[in-house]
């Protein structure tokens, strides 16, 4: 696990006292004064524990990064809620991880309301300029290399995660965006402590920032990779945080942040002598000033008898996930062996992915079927092709969720197009058994890598996400660029109840991948018995319909995967697949907080007030 960060900028309980000597979480002994996971009372935190694993009462938050986990339960101790605590999160993370999220982003917002025990959705995914077409990745008829597309205002889209924050506060928060924005003003004014995960991260982006005066100046400090131990200050960010909260998400969506926004974008600000080819991109002022935050019905799917909530199109997650389960749910799979159980799962998602590849976009723009998709009907005529002693060959041929016909395809078979694989995720809850899923973006590992000069964050190349041609000339491509449109997404906040109470909550990044890290997880814990830390943390398989099957070490060294080879599987080894968080209800009452062990450095779990 990397070194925790310091944390020296939260203002954690209301009446700070104290100051911590900043020194690695190893050398602490938490044990002589709180519980692992616990913010301390009465101090002020230099280097909180980063453990993945906390329980206890008053609300609860899981997150990658310890900075801003604390952001959430500072928020929550002072009485907001779990909306509150999660935009206060999500802007933290923005500080923090920011290759990951931020102001320049998007993403998908699932909130659970103990009230009224019901799911709601906000789709605060980036769109398309209205000038773009299905060609918008073309150049004489064929895809633009993959490095000019990404590296490029040509990808950026217009950003929503500003206006996801307002929208959720304004309906269903109690806090305003100014209070709750003011943790990770302060985080990134007095600046974080460099880990190693940090320090990587920077250095696989470090030929692209160096093209960008803005961005080398934030993140190269002079002129070098930051190093790990180093505190990294981001005043322009913490700015942009001062006039957002002071002005509203108007400044972006119609005034001078805008501005600053469409001026790096149509003249990307590359270094004088730079050989990078920077294509501009065609945001306009009526591009910012027409977005919209989507409030949608959630899917829902029963599952073992519990309700299993997503995010509906323009994500994929909600719907593969829900046919995958529905798939699987015929079979029990805490009777299988090891083999017999990952052969199924594997199949379940190879046959999900084909669904969704075929049709699944924004509905805005296609006529996307997610009642079939998620329907036991069509599910069950799916499920048929999988056979205990054989393997399905990839890609496979959709099925017709209009018109369900028993183990028959619908279609031609396309191959699954390519999605960045960058994001995070935050998972909150808080003392009245309200609980948020948010998962949210910039698309690559370092976005664009164009920093907003001035502004502090990256812009996001989000429309890479859009299929630069069909896979298949003669197969329908639901997610082909338009105008104002948004790219699909796999990005899946998972919210599962039972008699309209929570059970638990999670997520994770990923691209693609996101969608079996969440399937993954939830069968490891409701089907295989596993503790929610356990399930997060067990080795990930990722079958996306694709030839070969993506295994972390964990299983690519097991023997269980000659086992799955004898009858016809097919590996690749990815040495490490998402990084999900998760929060549960425990039936005493408490909350347990679940965050990675070791992947991307290790998760930050944190509650209120720890008890066990």
């Amino acid at each position: 696990m990397t070194p925790a960060r310091r944390l020296s900028v939260l203002g954690v309980v209301a009446a700070l006292a104290g100051t911590l000597t900043a020194v690695p979480a190893a050398a602490q002994s938490p044990a002589a004064t709180r519980p692992p996971g616990a913010v301390p009372a009465g101090l002020r935190a230099a280097t909180p524990p980063k453990v993945p694993v906390a329980t206890g009462y008053g609300g609860a938050v899981a997150s990658v990064d310890a900075d801003a986990s604390a952001a959430g339960i500072e928020v929550l101790r002072k009485g907001g809620n779990a909306v509150d605590a999660a935009v206060a999160t999500a802007a933290a993370l923005g500080v923090t991880e920011p290759y990951s999220a931020g102001v320049g982003g998007g993403g998908y917002f699932v909130s659970y309301d103990a009230k009224s025990r019901t799911v709601r959705t906000l789709d605060g995914r980036e769109t398309a300029p209205l000038s773009a077409d299905s060609g918008l990745f073309l150049e004489n008829g064929k895809p633009i290399p993959a490095a000019e597309a990404i590296t490029s205002g040509l990808s950026v889209g217009t950003p929503g995660t500003p206006a996801t924050w307002d929208t959720a506060l304004d309906r269903w928060g109690t806090r305003s965006l100014r209070e709750v924005l003011k943790p990770a003003q302060k985080l990134a004014r007095d600046g974080f402590t460099v880990d190693a995960t940090f320090r990587a991260q920077t250095a696989a982006n470090e030929a692209r920032f160096r093209d960008f005066p803005a961005s080398a100046r934030l993140f190269l400090p002079g002129g070098e990779l930051p190093v790990v131990g180093s505190t990294l200050k981001n005043p322009d960010l913490a700015r942009t945080y001062e006039e957002l909260g002071d002005q509203g998400v108007d400044t972006l969506y119609h005034g001078k942040l805008g501005k600053d926004v469409l001026r790096t974008v149509q003249h990307p600000p590359v270094r004088p002598g730079a050989e990078r080819k920077v294509r501009p991109g065609d945001l306009t002022d009526k591009d910012l000033g027409e977005y919209e935050v989507r409030s949608q019905a959630p899917t829902r799917t029963r599952y073992r008898g519990l309700d299993v909530y997503g995010m509906a199109p323009s994500s994929s997650g909600g719907t593969s996930i829900a046919e995958a389960l529905n798939i699987l749910e015929r079979g029990d799979l805490s009777k299988l062996s090891e083999k017999d159980y990952l052969h199924r799962y594997i199949e379940a998602s190879r046959i999900a992915f084909a669904d969704r590849g075929r049709w699944v976009g924004d509905p805005e723009f296609e006529d996307v079927p997610t009642r079939g998709l998620t329907s036991q009907r069509f599910a069950d005529s799916r499920a048929c092709l999988i056979k205990d002693d054989a393997v399905l060959t990839s890609p496979l041929a959709p099925g017709d969720p209009w018109d369900p016909q028993p183990c028959e395809a619908g279609g031609r078979a396309a191959p699954t197009t390519y999605e960045g694989e960058n994001t995070t995720h935050l998972t909150v809850a808080d003392k009245w058994g309200n609980v948020v899923a948010y998962t949210l973006t910039i698309e690559q590992t370092g976005g664009s890598g164009i920093v907003v000069p001035g502004r502090g964050f990256l812009l996001n190349n989000e429309l890479t996400d859009f299929s630069f041609a069909p896979a298949d000339p003669a197969v329908h491509d639901p997610n082909l660029p338009g105008p104002g449109k948004r790219p699909r997404s796999s990005m899946s906040p998972t919210v599962v109840l039972q008699g309209g109470r929570p059970v638990l909550a999670l997520g994770s990044p990923g691209g693609a991948t996101i969608i079996t890290t969440v399937l993954q997880s939830l069968l490891n814990h409701l089907d295989r018995g596993m503790p929610l830390v356990d399930a997060i943390a067990a080795p990930r398989a990722s079958q996306r319909n694709a030839a070969a099957t993506e295994l972390e070490p964990g299983l690519w060294d097991s023997p269980v995967r000659a086992q799955l080879e004898a009858i016809g599987h097919r590996f690749t080894r990815n040495p490490e697949i998402g990084a999900a968080t998760g929060v549960q209800r425990l039936p005493d009452g408490r909350w347990l907080a679940a965050a990675e062990k070791v992947r991307r450095g290790g998760g930050s779990a944190m509650v209120v007030r720890p008890g066990r």
